[in-house]
């Protein structure tokens, strides 16, 4: 209604205009006036122009003072135009977003309809495993049973085997004249049961006691003895490292030795003197373990063996003729000889011997001729120091007149 209103209004104040310019002009023309020296004509039509432009320009003032519309269409236009394609453009984006913002609910609920089944299904399975569990629980009672009955049968069989060793130590008379050989090592026999059962857990490789690395030192200072210390330790860790972990490179320390064993062992060897230092394993140590406990052994280095010593010696009665029986002489001459190195101070790994010399040994009492008793010895071949290596030499002499074996301990002889 205002807009009508408005343009009535400029049709009234244009007529209005219209009539005072005319008059306007038809009074500048009776009254011939001029203005900037023109003819009083051309000065009525200027006169009429000027009421023209002046009705033009109160028209378009007032609606512009009017109409706030006109005044945003006329100065504002281009502005909402490029508001308006902007908008549209975001509208159009907003459709696509909203589009894909559908899409990826569609997913979503997809895939949240997968996890649902996929949740179902794993209960299903759950549920199938706890009830295989209850079954084989069910079954395990049965089997822990037998294994019940199988220690005890073990344990049977043990007690047989026990009953078996002593008789027939009671009717052998070798065992009987060993009987001191046996008293004397039922303390090592006590760890080698505790090594036995090492390996019937796995595959002992480091048996405890077992020495890694030793070495002759004799430091002047203790700057010396830490050097002699180390490089002990590097070459103990190295052949741990090569026994445990044979198939990977020694690029790490897995020998452990406690800290205060090594400043004792330091400071003891740095006031002078020739000592032999060994490093030992403090446990049994299967292949594959990450870490070998040791403990340092020092003593004194002096002469244990003199070339040409009677180590052990033995007798080989008439009806010992097979191998077998040879073979079990021969092991406990140098298990005798191991044992008596190692009570005279040596910390050698067992003995050394010409296997060749064993062997023929070993075939020529068995073909000697039946009732015929032999007399053996062992003899060292060399001098040896504590840590040297002991090498024996078995050979026949003169049968005594009442047989005899020397009162040695059992030791780790390598026949």
């Amino acid at each position: 209604m205002s807009g009508w209103l408005l343009i009535l209004a400029l049709l009234a104040l244009g007529g209005v205009l219209a009539t005072l310019g005319d008059r306007l002009g038809s009074r500048v023309g009776k009254a011939r006036l001029s203005l900037f020296n023109l003819r009083p004509r051309k000065t009525a039509v200027l006169i009429t122009v000027l009421t023209g432009s002046l009705i033009s320009a109160v028209s378009l003032g007032l609606m512009l003072a009017v109409s706030e519309r006109l005044r945003v269409g006329l100065f504002e236009l281009d502005a909402l135009q490029a508001r308006l394609l902007e908008s549209r453009t975001t509208l159009r984006r907003s459709e696509q977003n909203l589009r894909l913002s559908r899409q990826e609910q569609a997913r979503v609920e997809a895939a949240l309809q997968r996890a649902r089944r996929d949740r179902e299904q794993t209960r299903r399975q759950l549920t199938a495993a706890e009830i295989q569990a209850r079954q084989l629980r069910g079954e395990l009672k049965p089997l822990q049973a037998q294994r019940m009955q199988l220690l005890a049968q073990r344990d049977r069989l043990n007690r047989d085997i026990r009953a078996r060793d002593q008789e027939i130590s009671k009717t052998e008379t070798e065992l009987a004249r060993v009987r001191g050989l046996i008293t004397a090592g039922e303390t090592e026999l006590k760890g080698l049961e505790e090594k036995l059962i090492a390996l019937r857990r796995g595959d002992v490789v480091i048996s405890s006691g077992q020495p890694l690395a030793s070495a002759k030192v004799s430091p002047r200072n203790a700057t010396e003895a830490n050097a002699a210390v180390v490089a002990l330790l590097r070459q103990a860790n190295l052949n741990a490292f090569q026994r445990v972990l044979p198939s990977e490179t020694p690029n790490r320390q897995i020998l452990l030795v406690p800290r205060q064993d090594i400043a004792t062992l330091e400071s003891r060897i740095s006031r002078g003197g020739p000592w032999v230092v060994s490093i030992r394993s403090a446990a049994n140590v299967l292949r594959g373990e990450d870490q070998v406990l040791g403990f340092p052994d020092l003593r004194p280095n002096r002469q244990v063996l003199r070339r040409g010593d009677l180590m052990a010696s033995t007798v080989l009665e008439g009806n010992e003729r097979s191998s077998e029986q040879v073979r079990n002489r021969l092991n406990l001459l140098l298990a005798a000889s191991f044992a008596k190195a190692q009570r005279q101070g040596s910390i050698a790994d067992g003995v050394q011997f010409d296997v060749a010399t064993f062997n023929r040994l070993g075939r020529e009492l068995s073909e000697r001729p039946p009732g015929q008793t032999v007399a053996l010895e062992a003899v060292a071949v060399r001098d040896a120091e504590t840590p040297d290596p002991l090498v024996i030499d078995l050979r026949l002499s003169e049968a005594p007149s009442e047989t005899r074996l020397e009162r040695q301990g059992p030791g780790r002889g390598q026949p």
